[in-house]
């Protein structure tokens, strides 16, 4: 039932967003030298590697780390960096994912390759037998300013209590904090 809702609201959220999609992608190429998406390497459903895109919100050669273990996350920034992080905008990609079955619209948000602690706590608690989202819990309960052990724990909270009226909540949720740009650091 999960997955055909997620394909099923991913159809229709790329059908309508196709056009915003299109006009993001033109912004990234004509504000800053690159591509228009980054695709990054992350930790899908019991620690599968699978590429995930984003809109290019950081300059070509910024290191791919979690944005808060770079020096000065802002002067990576392209020039409408902060605008699409802040708003969520440079997500839109992953409808991609959704589609293919990577992600879901809702689960722990997908780990880099490289963010071993996380991984390996996620692994330790059996989060990582679930399909990361787009959103989750842990997103609508602080974000980037969560500590890893907190993270994973609503990881695990998630875990224990989802359905698909929870799913739902977590969605409403997100799109709050969207629309007040909560809860983004960098």
């Amino acid at each position: 039932m999960k997955r055909l809702f997620d394909f099923t609201l991913a159809l229709i959220a790329s059908a309508i967003l196709l056009v915003p999609i299109i006009l993001v992608a033109m912004a990234v190429r004509l504000t800053s030298k690159g591509p228009a998406l980054y695709w990054s390497d992350r930790v899908g459903k019991d620690n599968r590697i699978f590429k995930m895109p984003k809109f290019r919100s950081m300059k070509v050669d910024t290191p791919a780390v979690a944005t808060h273990l770079l020096q000065d996350p802002k002067s990576v920034l392209t020039p409408i960096g902060d605008f699409l992080r802040k708003s969520s905008l440079d997500e839109l990609p992953q409808l991609w994912c959704i589609l293919k079955g990577d992600m879901s619209f809702v689960g722990p948000r997908p780990a880099l390759f490289n963010q071993d602690d996380l991984v390996s706590l996620r692994t330790e608690k059996g989060v990582h037998q679930l399909v990361p989202g787009l959103t989750g819990w842990a997103q609508v309960n602080g974000r980037d300013e969560l500590p890893i052990p907190q993270k994973v724990d609503l990881d695990v909270e998630y875990s224990d209590k989802q359905s698909f009226f929870f799913d739902i909540y977590i969605l409403w949720l997100t799109f709050i904090k969207v629309m007040r740009k909560d809860g983004v650091s960098h």
